[in-house]
């Protein structure tokens, strides 16, 4: 062989050694990614609302709302899957807030925890003050960790009566950014109509391809009364004797689930049976302080619990019996959540009935409800 042959045989040799190391590693790319795990879609809501002297009434029908919506969003698909659920909350324009920051405040940073929720919106109180709702979104854009999934539903509300051109950032130019984040901005006037719309806050909402609602904050939230709900209050009272701390914050979480539950009885106890029905929702997970629910997500080592955290009943018994005693509270919980979604399947239905009766108001409940569906649809949501 010459050296001209030997050496032509050497290259081809090395060029189909090339040829199979790309071929197996563009397979491979492939493959790794076809295992990847799909990110759950997440349904992002940002509350941005108006703590002024006049708001009393929008708190309250915030108080009064969440578990609602809470509950219509715990039925949302995204194809076969059923998205997560975010909520974060501002205060803005109250004078006990520094003026250095515009009069706002985060109170909560984006949060799955529902009785977390709760607690910081009861916390809110109102007084006087000056209404920037440029700077408020504006700062909801750059603090909150809206993610980079294309297929999460990222929707503001920003609810107020002042004109939406107050502050030193100009609103277009924070719902442009918004846009650019594809957040969608809602705007939610407290007052008339068209007083809205001079107050440029119709502007805001078609802007941010929102909507643009209205809303009384000072009518009395009329709740509809069914015959289930007292077996659904009485079955929540169950459903908490299945919740299990551990941890060092666990019984503190433990506590604050119940006093929710005494703030929303203290709303009404029609906002106490909605509360029930989010419990029972998949939407209620509590896997960083309750057993139960850390075990049904496979996140917990039973070995590295400390045993002077858990209820004085756990605290001499051994891993095995713990673990037995996981399992007996799981299945008990499993059975009290499907009668309440069973009960609130009839409870909706009968309420359904009954608002055909009578005229559904503008609450704020209802106006966020028809505007999330109907942004949700636009990105596949379903329902």
């Amino acid at each position: 062989m010459s050296k001209y042959q030997f050496k032509k045989k050497k290259i081809m040799k090395s060029l189909k050694l090339s040829a199979v190391i790309l071929l197996l590693l563009f397979t491979s790319t492939f493959s790794f990614a076809d295992h990847q795990p799909k990110k759950k879609q997440t349904i992002k809501v940002a509350l941005l609302l108006d703590t002024s002297n006049s708001m009393d009434g929008l708190i309250n029908q915030a108080k009064a709302q969440l578990w609602e919506i809470v509950n219509e969003l715990s039925y949302a698909k995204y194809g076969i899957q059923k998205p997560n659920l975010e909520i974060a909350l501002y205060e803005y324009g109250n004078s006990n807030l520094p003026s250095r920051e515009g009069f706002i405040r985060q109170v909560l940073q984006f949060s799955n925890d529902l009785n977390e929720i709760s607690e910081k919106l009861f916390s809110l109180t109102t007084n006087g003050g000056n209404e920037f709702c440029g700077q408020v979104i504006q700062t909801s854009l750059n603090e909150l960790d809206w993610g980079t999934n294309k297929n999460d539903l990222k929707l503001l509300f920003i609810a107020g009566n002042e004109p939406f051109t107050q502050g030193k950032i100009n609103y277009k130019e924070a719902v442009a950014n918004a846009k650019e984040k594809e957040v969608v901005v809602n705007t939610i006037f407290c007052g008339n109509y068209s007083n809205g719309i001079s107050g440029m806050w119709k502007d805001g909402a078609d802007l941010g391809g929102g909507d643009y609602l209205t809303i009384n904050q000072d009518e009395k939230i009329v709740h509809i009364i069914t015959p289930y709900d007292n077996d659904i209050i009485i079955l929540n009272k169950k459903l908490n004797g299945t919740y299990i701390y551990f941890g060092k914050k666990g019984y503190s979480n433990y506590n604050k689930q119940k006093v929710q539950d005494s703030n929303a009885m203290q709303m009404q106890e029609a906002v106490a049976v909605k509360r029930a029905v989010s419990k029972s929702s998949r939407l209620y997970n509590n896997a960083k302080w309750d057993l139960v629910d850390a075990d049904k997500n496979g996140k917990l080592d039973y070995k590295k619990i400390e045993k002077k955290n858990l209820p004085p009943a756990l605290q001499n018994k051994s891993e095995n019996e713990i673990k037995a005693y996981v399992q007996l509270k799981a299945k008990e919980r499993e059975e009290i959540q499907q009668k309440i979604q069973e009960l609130n399947s009839k409870r909706r239905k009968y309420i359904a009935k009954k608002q055909k009766e009578s005229i559904k108001k503008d609450d704020l409940n209802n106006v966020m409800i028809k505007a999330i569906k109907r942004q949700a649809k636009l990105k596949n949501y379903s329902w």
